[in-house]
């Protein structure tokens, strides 16, 4: 972290592992058994999100790849069969811009949820668009589609007894607090980077909120920054990460990993994590989006303000 942020940085009790930027997601794995889990990982086939199927996989866990469109992902699911010797890997249809299609996926969803990975996004799209219902597609696609999976998914997450929840947001949550009274740009000008901050900072104080409401139920959940990693979804940013940030696939889905399956997270929730650790409090930017998370980004006030809002937008 650059000298003149820490004296920004709030003090406080964090939660800690064995672990840390340069581990990667099969050494967080290493001796844990998913046998049996059912484990659904949007955005599965490419980048981190594959890289996190894989290793659900490796470890005997049934994983979905929730995808746009499953038939062109046949290769990369008989490729993970292959390599992690699970035939229990299946890529399943959902479009999360689309809030139908949402629906409809959870309606054909029969089996319990151990493990739910909201790891798809876009990123930073050049020009404003929106979805199928008229929402900001970054806000759309990032949070609300995974909004309403997750509450469409309640049942199943309810029958698995001790579910997780891995929300994947970003170190670009530091951009933007959630814009309450212009969330689609209407009459703000639309810029690419606030638009995608503000849907990473709706996923971690998504995670607070189902931790809050659904803990009762077992069902805890955590956000994260995987770092910087060279997938595809940077295309657009045009933000020059620092040569010592970057991380391979293997270790940008370790956070997700360890969120998603260590032991050691059992029973912790409403947390954000980078580099397989809590995050500080931070209260500035840093220049080179090098750690940290903002205090609005953790706020349970925020967090119930925006379940309210996600809950009127699906109607649910």
């Amino acid at each position: 972290m650059p000298k003149n942020v820490k004296k920004n940085v709030k003090k406080s009790n964090l939660f800690t592992t064995p672990f840390g930027f340069s581990s990667t997601a099969d050494e967080v794995a290493k001796d844990i058994d998913l046998s049996g889990k059912n484990c659904i990982v949007t955005g599965g086939a490419s980048g981190i999100g594959q890289q996190t199927a894989k290793t659900l996989a490796s470890t005997g866990a049934n994983v979905w790849l929730a995808v746009r469109n499953p038939e062109k992902v046949q290769n990369v699911v008989e490729l993970l069969q292959k390599e992690t010797k699970n035939p229990h890997i299946t890529a399943a249809k959902i479009d999360l811009a689309d809030l139908n299609s949402v629906f409809e996926f959870c309606k054909l969803w029969k089996k319990p949820v151990h493990i739910l990975v909201n790891n798809a996004g876009i990123t930073a799209l050049p020009q404003k668009e929106l979805s199928k219902q008229n929402y900001e597609l970054q806000f759309a696609t990032n949070f609300l589609g995974h909004f309403a999976l997750t509450m469409g998914l309640l049942y199943h997450l309810k029958e698995a007894k001790g579910a997780r929840i891995v929300n994947v947001a970003s170190s670009a949550h530091l951009v933007s607090p959630i814009i309450w009274d212009d969330m689609n740009f209407n009459f703000i000008p639309y810029d690419p980077l606030i638009a995608y901050g503000q849907s990473k900072t709706a996923l971690i104080l998504f995670s607070v909120a189902i931790t809050q409401k659904w803990q009762k139920y077992g069902i805890y959940s955590n956000a994260l920054n995987p770092g910087a990693i060279a997938t595809n979804l940077q295309k657009h940013t045009g933000i020059k990460i620092p040569e010592k940030l970057r991380k391979t696939v293997e270790q940008g889905a370790a956070t997700s990993v360890l969120l998603a399956a260590s032991p050691l997270l059992e029973n912790i929730g409403g947390k954000y994590f980078e580099d397989c650790n809590e995050a500080k409090i931070v209260l500035q930017r840093p220049d080179d989006f090098s750690a940290g998370v903002a205090k609005y980004a953790i706020s349970k006030e925020n967090a119930e303000r925006l379940w309210r809002i996600g809950r009127k937008s699906i109607n649910f």
